[in-house]
């Protein structure tokens, strides 16, 4: 994580966050996010959503799995309603980027990490962001991430019917199968 300016953007706040969004099953992931406004936009004391952009980096214990969760995500990303996922070269990074619902995001995997940089109300990635975030975290994304096969690597097996995960509170799996967003409640 980059606790500091790059370029016109002016580090703000870092923190660490209890969501991970791409889940590598036996992999702890610990996320992180950094956010910066437009330097320019704070001198005039006038910051739209433009001017916010915040950086996302999940790290994972070990680097096995994260390329292709990362790729499996994206492709789910991809067949919902609303989201147009396009692979693309942003500031020299080989990314995804995400657009819907109002907001923007670059994301990519690195060697033991997933990386998302943007925000809402954008209509476009921070390019200066997704570069300085690239060298540090080198994006490890191939061409044809959307149709191409799938990152070497084992999908789960399913465990013997009726047999459950034993839970882990530092690293709990969640139910994606028995998700209902109607239900989730969001802070204010």
């Amino acid at each position: 994580m980059l606790e500091s300016d790059v370029g016109d953007w002016k580090f703000r706040r870092y923190q660490e966050v209890l969501d991970v969004e791409v889940w590598v099953d036996g992999n702890r992931g610990v996320a992180y996010t950094a956010t910066y406004a437009r330097g320019a936009a704070e001198k005039v004391n006038k910051l739209t959503d433009a001017d916010i952009a915040t950086a996302f980096v999940t790290r994972y214990d070990r680097p096995e799995g994260v390329l292709r969760e990362t790729v499996k995500f994206i492709r789910r990303l991809a067949q919902e309603a609303g989201y147009q996922v396009e692979e693309s070269k942003v500031g020299g990074v080989r990314v995804v980027v995400i657009t819907g619902h109002g907001e923007a995001w670059a994301m990519w995997a690195a060697p033991k990490h997933v990386v998302k940089i943007g925000g809402h109300g954008r209509d476009n990635v921070p390019e200066g962001l997704v570069s300085t975030y690239g060298e540090r975290y080198p994006s490890q994304l191939g061409g044809d991430v959307l149709e191409g096969p799938l990152p070497p690597g084992e999908d789960s097996q399913p465990r013997p019917e009726g047999e459950k995960e034993p839970y882990d509170p530092d690293n709990p799996r969640p139910d994606l199968d028995k998700f209902d967003p109607s239900k989730v409640k969001t802070p204010k």
